[in-house]
């Protein structure tokens, strides 16, 4: 990014936040080329995992390699694959897919139903946290092991179904523990873009997030509040202590949508208050905004008399 000051409030209503180094040369041929059909954002699901600490509520937050969309720093998820696309064979416990598709704001079921999966098999991957239990009353306990991590590991090398996994334990997915977060879309101008479901979770008590071994060296628990207040300090990327995080300030790890997220739960009362809080369907797409010259990242907020925003 251009500034170690990721995010200005420029009124009550709005957030700003300057580009990544690859946004902002996207952003520039957007401009300087003139306004083209944008590319198609592929579907996406992610967890905002949650615990309550003696310093506030935590999110667990992973390290994910290359450039992607969603972050250098980023809550567990992907993208929706073919192989989530089940009606039949699958165990579902919670709301059905088309009551889901209305809370989502989404008229197709069957995408609301492989935002579901896709992000409960996500979450499984990258950490080993599966909400899943053999009724709707239960949640299976996963204790961190080699077995687990291998299972994992096959599981995201595609080498059997999330399904085939699901099937051979009569396990069912407990959608019922998910709570809508929000729908971020990648701006326009964007060569990589997503549309990404973020969802959260209160961590089952009997289980333990672990990174996956393969595809990060790095995951942990954060004190969001504590990240927003260091947001101006390198501490995060030099704790990670990869080669394209020592040195970052948070605005350069995490995506504007995991940074307005983070800054949520900040403000939270606790992991209940903020899985409680009513959430609308719509979706957040940042704009581009061009001042003095710098590109900016502009997002709508409101807030409420409490103190938290939502969306609108």
């Amino acid at each position: 990014m251009s500034s170690s000051n990721p995010a200005v409030a420029k009124s009550p209503l709005k957030r700003r936040f300057q580009l990544w180094q690859d946004e902002l040369e996207a952003a520039q041929s957007w401009v300087e080329h003139g306004e083209r059909t944008p590319t198609k954002a592929r579907y996406a699901s992610s967890l905002v995992l949650l615990r309550d600490s003696s310093k506030g509520p935590e999110t667990y937050l992973n390290y994910r390699r290359g450039n992607s969309p969603l972050g250098t720093v980023a809550f567990p998820g992907g993208s929706v694959e073919v192989a989530d696309d089940v009606d039949s064979g699958i165990g579902w416990a919670g709301p059905s897919a088309a009551v889901w598709a209305k809370t989502l704001g989404i008229e197709d079921a069957a995408l609301a139903r492989k935002h579901l999966v896709a992000v409960i098999r996500e979450t499984f991957e990258e950490t080993g946290i599966l909400l899943a239990g053999s009724d709707a009353s239960s949640l299976i306990d996963v204790v961190p092991s080699p077995e687990w991590m291998r299972k994992r590991e096959a599981l995201a090398a595609q080498e059997f179904s999330f399904q085939e996994m699901l099937g051979k334990r009569g396990l069912v997915l407990r959608t019922d523990l998910l709570r809508p977060v929000v729908n971020w879309i990648s701006p326009d101008f964007a060569h990589r873009r997503f549309n990404t479901r973020y969802f959260a979770a209160a961590t089952p008590v009997n289980q333990t997030p672990t990174p996956l071994e393969s595809k990060s060296p790095w995951a942990s628990w954060v004190c969001p509040a504590k990240l927003i207040e260091e947001r101006e300090t390198t501490n995060l990327g030099d704790s990670i202590g990869q080669p394209n995080t020592v040195g970052r300030t948070l605005g350069e790890l995490v995506s504007s949508g995991c940074d307005l997220i983070l800054s949520k739960i900040a403000l939270s009362r606790g992991c209940i208050a903020y899985l409680n809080h009513k959430r609308s369907g719509l979706a957040y797409q940042p704009r581009l905004v061009v001042e003095d010259g710098t590109f900016w990242l502009e997002i709508d907020v409101a807030t409420l008399p409490d103190g938290v925003c939502r969306e609108r």
